[in-house]
């Protein structure tokens, strides 16, 4: 477990915290004021003048009261997600987000848990590993970040400071369409935690008492997974005008084809893209790709739709469950 506490002193302090920041190895970021520092020396001095029976002013100082500021252990957790994060069954690291803080005005070190069963939900997810932002840009790096151990590298964070913290879990196989999982992630105090007010004698920093602030020096939040299956269905269907009139498939003829793709289930489905090779025997249409109904051009452009010299290609992007999207286009029979 990482040491805490430190015995060396500084003239101001502010030495012992930054010692205390390399210890934890983990980038911070500055949150609210918290106070004065633990450890600070309150001493102050009175004097009292007057005058002597000769007329002279003297004067005479009292003692020096020196008082010292004790630690508060107060912490907070908080989901760093702006909603439930969407998964799909059978999914393995699957990420939530958390911002833990130091609301206390002392360097402390936070044990870490994240229990996954606290009901309210539809499924349990399991729980895989709890990651420290090692690099403290805000998003998940494997490989880079740091895996919690519960007492061999629990956070150190300094006064006014927060650290995002990563739960990753998997989600099992048979979750259905629109079920919630969720996890919490609790962080306490290693120095201890009880009712506001409580007091451990000498275990602040500085060597005066740590005090139990109004979190009760424990917290935490909860995140959410939400499973989605979204799946796409794709069809195709053709119309004939002749030459002549009426649909006689015959050279000369325009065949206008219509593909839909809809998406159905929850969520949406992202980056979805569609080819579609002119048939042999026949000759594109130029300018003949819509979408929606609203044309295309044939030109790797702007818009999503292409003639490739070959084939047709539109990108649909993300399609959210519940619709679809239809394109159509013209060729014609040599």
């Amino acid at each position: 477990m990482l040491n805490r506490k430190w015995s060396c002193r500084s003239s101001t302090g502010m030495g012992r915290y930054a010692l205390l920041a390399v210890a934890a190895a983990v980038p911070v970021a500055t949150a609210h004021a918290a106070g004065t520092p633990a450890g600070t020396d309150i001493s102050n001095t009175a004097t009292a003048t007057y005058s002597a029976p000769d007329g002279s002013t003297l004067s005479v100082d009292s003692n020096t009261v020196t008082l010292r500021v004790d630690e508060v252990l107060d912490v907070s957790v908080a989901s760093a997600d702006t909603g439930e994060v969407g998964v799909l069954p059978g999914a393995t690291n699957q990420i939530l987000k958390f911002t833990l803080t130091n609301g206390g005005n002392g360097p402390e070190a936070f044990a870490l848990t994240a229990p996954a069963n606290a009901g309210g939900d539809d499924f349990d997810p399991v729980v895989t590993s709890i990651v420290l932002d090692t690099n403290g840009n805000g998003a998940y790096d494997a490989g880079v970040d740091t895996v919690y151990a519960a007492g061999a590298n629990d956070p150190v964070l300094l006064p006014d400071t927060s650290l995002t913290v990563f739960v990753l879990s998997s989600i099992p196989g048979g979750a259905s369409d629109a079920q919630r999982g969720q996890v919490d992630l609790l962080a306490a105090a290693t120095t201890g935690t009880g009712a506001p007010g409580t007091s451990f004698a000498g275990q602040g920093e500085g060597g005066g008492d740590a005090v139990v602030g109004a979190t009760g020096a424990d917290s935490g939040d909860d995140g959410s997974y939400r499973v989605h299956t979204a799946i796409v269905t794709f069809t195709k269907a053709a119309s004939v005008a002749g030459p002549f009139g009426g649909t006689s498939v015959i050279p000369g003829s325009v065949i206008t084809y219509t593909l839909t793709a809809t998406v159905a289930g929850s969520g949406a489905l992202n980056n979805i893209a569609v080819t579609d090779p002119i048939p042999a025997t026949t000759t594109y249409r130029p300018g003949t790709i819509t979408l929606q109904g609203a044309p295309l051009t044939d030109a790797a452009d702007a818009d999503a739709g292409r003639f490739t010299g070959s084939a047709i290609a539109v990108a649909l992007g993300s399609v959210a469950a519940g619709t679809s999207r239809t394109i159509t286009f013209q060729v014609e029979i040599d």
